[in-house]
């Protein structure tokens, strides 16, 4: 009999809704019993239907619809005051209490915001926080929230970790079509309103999406529609070429009138179409570069198309030279993204968007934030992180994301004098933009949990939420996933919390010291390979001897990338004293004898730390089986066999990078422990 994903718990993800634990379910027992939704346009049955799932499965009881806003106990109405709640995709809910009854309201000028306001009451409601008094107005930061899924018409994924594309199967759309509707509630409870389907790689099949298969987009934007979230295509900009034209380059005449006419005949077919995703001129990807044209010629040409729909171009940073020569020590992959896009500033159209990895090389354990951050002050970008875990495990590995993230948010690039982070820059507060926000390389497949690794639902909800709001705090999300997902068991609670949080430092630790990242397997990008990229053509090497490691990118002597900082954070890391020693290695060449603030010497951080990996990945194991009996057997079984394939390839990552090193140096462990000659 053929499995169907939905029988299993972990396919609920968050939006489980189990009966609330006796304390919370007896203080709402009897409340909420009717729901009146009014002028929630196109959303509305979207709205009934989660307050009808959400009321039932934690109380036990279905509400009714009633017409009557004065009569009902849960009101969910529009237009609300836009000054008053904030904008289209903002609310208010106020809960008024009165002879021991409450009363809820939800309003929105805008029927998104009526809808994120009816998963923030249910969210509210697990949380115990509901109570007369109640109120909150809030709204998103970001105007852009949006997903890139790497997805191939075939159903393969690139860099997909979870099973296979829940959208595509051989060239057409997959029959469980209920499963895309499962994924757009998902999404629509974290406040995420723009997908891009299919992989920036642009196949010569998925270029039929703007052609021959648009019918396959419009079915799809039609069920994300439902949510309030917009479908974006990614698009190979090579496309003319591929249906006639004898050229692709972005000022030629009849190549502009080419991808104006294919804009409108989409837009025709799929009115609310987000816009174009583009990957130019980068690891052999075909761009303007190949016409001696510009990346503002580019995007500016594919941004007049869309314009007259209201589309915005989403145009990828990603560019580098992909064909190196790992002898030439002054060509920095790190220096790329800045030195092609910064001189260019102020010269994009209104509606072309920048989208910047987290860091300048890509999406390593550790990096430092990409210096484009504070360094344009004039044009449109967005964050991009990866919630796929290609370099941090591979969803085969527990690593939450979220305190990574925090950091990359948090920092202070000093665009603007102190406090210009790059949380204010990407929600418009420090340059002003006509676009703005984060966008997250998608972690779903087709396997019954969504992720592959159950606990790798926290980065998605995670990453939502602070594509919501940059500025809540790690705790607060990592409570949040915790309870919905789990309940309010207090020792589950604060197990799953710690291992949480403690599980990206464990990673690093077994895995890559000091920011200097790679040392992996080409290719696939799993286990460990100490001079898997170190002879390669991308450009991404340790430069690893008997004496040293790391790559001088201080401006004295190394590549000069530490000066495309602003001062404050170029000073602070030209310097090997003021450098912070989680990216040591990535701006300095440093001696293995080095002694670091800990009063250890590098050689013997690398050995510590490794080991100190294994061990943290065992007591996580141990942590996670003391909660055997209050977790669903399904789901402590699935993650503990995680957890013991974690530990037997943390065992080797620490055998291979010391044995690595030790072969180098010759420099024995000052406790003593084995290391393999």
């Amino acid at each position: 009999m053929a499995f169907h994903p939905r029988k299993t718990r972990d396919y609920g993800c968050w939006l489980n809704y189990e009966r609330l634990p006796k304390g919370l379910w007896q203080r709402y027992s009897g409340q909420f019993s009717t729901v009146s939704v009014r002028n929630a346009g196109g959303l509305a049955p979207a709205i009934e239907e989660e307050l009808k799932r959400g009321l039932e499965g934690l109380l036990g009881q279905s509400p009714r619809l009633v017409e009557d806003l004065e009569a009902a106990a849960v009101t969910v109405c529009a237009p609300g005051d836009e000054a008053d709640t904030g904008g289209e995709e903002s609310f208010r809910l106020r809960v008024q209490e009165d002879q021991g009854q409450l009363k809820v309201s939800i309003t929105s000028a805008g029927e998104r915001g009526l809808l994120y306001g009816t998963f923030a009451f249910l969210r509210a409601l697990q949380l115990g926080q509901i109570a007369g008094g109640f109120e909150s107005a809030d709204g998103p930061r970001t105007p852009l929230r949006l997903l890139n899924h790497w997805d191939n018409l075939d159903g393969s994924i690139e860099r997909g970790y979870a099973g296979r594309s829940i959208f595509f199967q051989d060239n057409r759309l997959v029959e469980d079509l209920d499963r895309v509707r499962d994924y757009a509630r998902l999404l629509a409870s974290i406040g995420i309103n723009g997908v891009v389907v299919n992989n920036v790689n642009v196949s010569r099949e998925a270029t039929e999406l703007i052609g021959s298969k648009v019918g396959m987009v419009k079915t799809l934007a039609a069920i994300f529609r439902v949510y309030g979230i917009r479908l974006f295509l990614s698009i190979n900009f090579a496309s003319p070429l591929e249906f006639g034209l004898d050229t692709a380059d972005p000022v030629n005449s009849q190549v502009q009138n080419w991808w104006k006419e294919r804009a409108a005949k989409l837009y025709a077919e799929i009115p609310d179409l987000g816009g174009f995703l583009v990957k130019a001129d980068s690891e052999h990807r075909p761009g303007p570069f190949t016409y001696g044209r510009t990346h503002v010629e580019g995007a500016n040409m594919l941004a007049e198309a869309l314009k007259p729909f209201g589309g915005v171009v989403i145009w990828r940073c990603f560019v580098y030279n992909c064909q190196q020569d790992w002898r030439d020590t002054k060509t920095d992959r790190a220096r790329a993204a800045y030195d092609h896009f910064q001189p260019l500033d102020g010269r994009f159209a209104d509606n072309a968007v920048l989208q910047i990895k987290n860091g300048p090389v890509d999406f390593q354990v550790r990096e430092p934030v990409s210096p484009l951050f504070g360094g344009l002050e004039r044009t449109n970008q967005i964050l991009e992180l990866q919630i796929t875990q290609e370099y941090t495990g591979q969803q085969r590995h527990l690593c939450y994301l979220v305190p990574m993230w925090k950091e990359v948010l948090d920092f202070d690039t000093y665009a603007r004098g102190p406090g210009s982070t790059v949380a204010r820059i990407v929600t418009g507060s420090v340059f002003p933009m006509h676009w703005s926000g984060i966008a997250g390389v998608a972690n779903v497949g087709s396997d019954p949990n969504w992720t592959g690794h159950t606990l790798a639902q926290a980065n998605l909800y995670g990453y939502g939420r602070l594509a919501w709001d940059p500025g809540l705090p790690t705790e607060q999300i990592t409570r949040e996933w915790v309870v919905l997902t789990f309940g309010h068991e207090p020792a589950v609670v604060q197990t799953v919390e710690d291992l949480l949080l403690g599980s990206w430092e464990t990673y690093e630790n077994y895995t890559v010291p000091l920011g200097i990242g790679w040392m992996c397997n080409p290719g696939h990008h799993f286990g460990p390979s100490p001079e898997g990229y170190e002879f390669s053509r991308w450009g991404t090497y340790h430069r690893a001897d008997c004496t040293a490691i790391g790559v001088d990118r201080s401006v004295k002597r190394g590549t000069g990338y530490a000066g495309q900082y602003r001062p404050e954070n170029a000073r602070l890391y030209e310097s090997v004293q003021t450098c912070p020693e989680e990216l040591l290695l990535f701006f300095h060449r440093i001696p293995y004898t080095h002694v670091l603030k800990s009063g250890k010497t590098l050689i013997q951080h690398i050995y510590d730390t490794h080991f100190e990996g294994v061990e943290q990945v065992e007591q996580m194991i141990e942590k996670w089986k003391q909660i055997e009996e209050k977790v669903d057997p399904e789901t402590f079984a699935h993650v503990l066999q995680r957890l013991e394939e974690q530990l037997e390839h943390a065992r080797e990552w620490c055998d291979v990078i010391n044995t690595y090193f030790y072969r180098f140096t010759h420099i024995p462990d000052a406790q003593g422990r084995k290391i393999y000659p």
